[in-house]
């Protein structure tokens, strides 16, 4: 019996049972949750699809893309500190809108600030339905979900089917990249105005996470 080599399996391969796509999920279990959720609350006028993550952005940064002179490589600067602090965003490209707190620490009391703070930027009369992750905090039993919210659960192994985390490059190569920090203060500051800075832009959010899939299950 002659024996032959095995490749070792790369660790951040999804077991074949988690792997997916918007097809599987389209099939397996989205629409039938919109229509769950659509049919739970008659007294909504219209539903809302949100885009909920969050991103660490701290003094362990990272270097970005930029245009160059060819042969030659650019100077950068990069943080080797460790202090961070998280940005927990949600996004509506249907409105072109978003909400969003930037915290010092990741957990499920942030977590419910949070979600209070998007259950008020719903418009009046909607319902608010939030894909977002299966994190800790996202599923913890404290979790205190707002009435108008509804969450919907990606699947494992699958940030390419969050809208938002195309959001989150657009801000590390625009506005994250390049920043040495003193203090956890001057990296919220900088959070907030990167923020805000891409709220001022009309039609980014809309341009960026209009995923098509998710408006044909939503239609």
């Amino acid at each position: 019996m002659v024996a032959r080599p095995v490749a070792p399996k790369d660790p951040t391969t999804p077991p074949a049972e988690q792997r997916g796509g918007p097809a599987s999920l389209q099939k397996g279990g989205l629409a039938a949750r919109l229509t769950e959720i659509t049919q739970a609350h008659p007294e909504a006028e219209r539903f809302e699809i949100w885009s909920q993550d969050e991103a660490r952005v701290g003094q362990k940064g990272r270097t970005g893309y930029v245009w160059w002179q060819r042969g030659h490589t650019p100077r950068g600067l990069r943080d080797v500190g460790h202090q961070s602090a998280w940005i927990i965003g949600a996004v509506c490209p249907a409105r072109d809108t978003g909400v969003a707190l930037v915290m010092s620490r990741l957990d499920t009391p942030a977590m419910n600030l949070f979600l209070a703070e998007l259950g008020q930027a719903v418009a009046p009369g909607a319902h608010g339905i939030v894909l977002m992750d299966k994190a800790g905090w996202d599923t913890s039993g404290d979790l205190v979900v707002p009435e108008n919210l509804s969450l919907i659960f990606l699947p494992p192994y699958s940030p390419e089917l969050n809208p938002i985390e195309r959001l989150w490059l657009h801000l590390r190569d625009n506005r994250l990249s390049h920043c040495v920090f003193q203090t956890t203060g001057e990296i919220v500051d900088t959070c907030c105005d990167a923020w805000n800075w891409l709220l001022g832009q009309t039609g980014r959010i809309r341009s960026l996470c209009s995923y098509p899939w998710i408006e044909r299950v939503s239609d």
